[in-house]
């Protein structure tokens, strides 16, 4: 079976790019179509109604699109929004959301750290998912103010060094041995956090384990592309600046109001 339709790809801004790379890397035939809702993002500040608005939204301009998937590449739009995108819409959706479990399962100290957004920390999903590891001492850290620096084009501000200061020091003194990066915009700091974090601290994102769902889904229900190699193009409703810096002004990115 192929199919050669677009994978869809949407995030509260730039910051789900981080998954989009490790589905390119895996996927690379496969033509992509990436929304970053910027003007909207943060999402993690947003109440769960209006996540969902947001989200089908930007499900209603992919399916447009013509995509045959959607990635979900934003935790927050995830945990608040994937059961309502999967009962209106009938198209396969992938998710993302904090990788506790393998955090969890791995850790020798009995004690992990996780720094997300707001919106992602307090839902239901997020909530139902720690219950499961009540032997192990979850630290949660709410990210303020990291994604819109991201967003921003300041990754390596010294405003955002002393935000990962502040929020990685009680983790430390803890005793974690995991940090879970909870938001898509996260894995772009790990220069900066490594540099924060003692060496036996492990971190974890949900990039890799994305893209090898995207691949099953593929292979499951929609099928692979016949073309020999996939375009991508990305879509921003605001200043494209910071989106080209971060793709490397590999690909095509144009602006468009949604």
């Amino acid at each position: 079976m192929t199919n050669d339709n677009p994978i869809g790809v949407f995030d509260s801004g730039i910051g789900g790019t981080s998954i989009w790379k490790a589905i390119h890397d895996l996927l690379p035939n496969e033509k992509t179509i990436y929304l970053a809702d910027s003007k909207n993002a943060p999402y993690g500040q947003k109440t769960k109604k209006e996540i969902i608005e947001l989200s089908m939204k930007n499900v209603d301009l992919l399916i447009e699109m013509g995509c045959k998937l959607i990635v979900v590449a934003c935790n927050t739009a995830t945990t608040n929004a994937i059961q309502e995108l999967r009962a209106k819409y009938d198209i396969p959706f992938i998710g993302i959301e904090p990788a506790i479990k393998p955090a969890a399962t791995n850790s020798r100290t009995q004690t992990i750290g996780i720094l997300a957004t707001k919106g992602t920390l307090n839902s239901e999903l997020f909530n139902k998912t720690t219950e499961k590891f009540q032997d192990t001492k979850i630290i949660e850290q709410i990210g303020y103010g990291l994604v819109q620096l991201i967003e921003d084009g300041k990754i390596d501000s010294q405003e955002m060094t002393q935000l990962l200061y502040s929020y990685l020091t009680p983790m430390i003194d803890a005793n974690i041995d995991y940090l879970v990066l909870g938001c898509s915009h996260y894995p772009y700091l790990i220069p900066q956090i490594k540099k924060i974090l003692p060496d036996h601290i492990h971190i974890i994102d949900s990039g890799e384990a994305v893209a090898k769902q995207t691949q099953n889904i593929l292979r499951e229900k929609t099928g692979f592309t016949s073309a020999e190699k996939g375009d991508s193009i990305f879509y921003t409703n605001t200043n494209p600046k910071v989106l080209n810096e971060i793709l490397e002004n590999k690909y095509k990115v144009e602006v468009r109001d949604f």
